[in-house]
């Protein structure tokens, strides 16, 4: 039997103090399956030695120019994997807030067929997650629902499982943050096949200083609304 090819994909941007330790704990979740697996870093325009680090790693390593954002970073990493004939791909943040135990677990998941896209939920168990960022999550995944009509818990998350199907027919325009509402909107456009499962979010300082903050979420949603809104004008 053919050992199932999965990309798994690190869009990363001045990462350079944790870049390592997740290149190894990835390493460390994937080395005892029959996977076929490759580790892909898309350095998105740092200005430390994300990149260098990564390469130096032994991962591939695709640098963007200029920082466009993490949907542009994942859009880069997704396109590859796509071009390369992977059956499977996986994105998870580099700043060590996901467990990669929880990446190999959805691709698992995903091996059953019954799913596209599947989202790694922080808020279905959303234990050591702050009231603010519970109360932001919720917020962004209820607007989410209401511009788009996709209901999940945890619309935000960086931890998704990819199918070939998602891979070959999921694209999106937005390369900032709001790519993670967007690109629930063109799965649901394209009839792919939407699920979540639970995960659990390591919270560190680093990881907190790293991630969205709640005002950058009305950002997200005015960016998301004008879209929306534009596309509606268009048709």
């Amino acid at each position: 039997m053919p050992r199932p090819k999965v990309c798994l994909i690190i869009p990363a941007y001045n990462e350079s103090s944790v870049i390592e330790r997740v290149i190894f704990k990835v390493r460390e979740a994937f080395k005892d399956t029959n996977y076929s697996v490759k580790i892909i870093v898309v350095d998105d325009g740092s200005k430390d030695n994300t990149a260098k680090l990564a390469s130096k790693a032994g991962v591939h390593t695709i640098s963007h120019l200029i920082n466009v954002g993490s949907g542009g970073a994942t859009a880069t990493g997704l396109s590859y994997a796509q071009q390369m004939g992977y059956e499977i791909a996986a994105t998870l943040d580099a700043d060590l807030q996901h467990n990669p135990k929880d990446v190999r677990r959805g691709i698992e998941l995903m091996q059953k067929g019954t799913h596209d896209l599947l989202i790694g939920s922080r808020l279905i168990n959303n234990q050591g997650m702050s009231r603010a960022k519970k109360n932001g999550n919720k917020m962004l995944s209820l607007i989410t629902y209401i511009l788009f009509g996709v209901n999940v818990t945890d619309s935000q998350s960086g931890l998704r499982i990819f199918s070939k199907k998602a891979l070959n027919e999921l694209k999106w325009k937005t390369s900032g943050y709001e790519f993670c509402s967007e690109m629930l909107w063109r799965a649901k456009q394209q009839k792919l096949r939407i699920g979540e499962y639970p995960i659990k979010a390591i919270y560190t300082d680093y990881s907190k200083a790293k991630g969205q903050n709640n005002w950058n979420a009305f950002n997200i949603i005015k960016s998301m609304v004008q879209q929306r809104f534009a596309e509606l004008i268009g048709e």
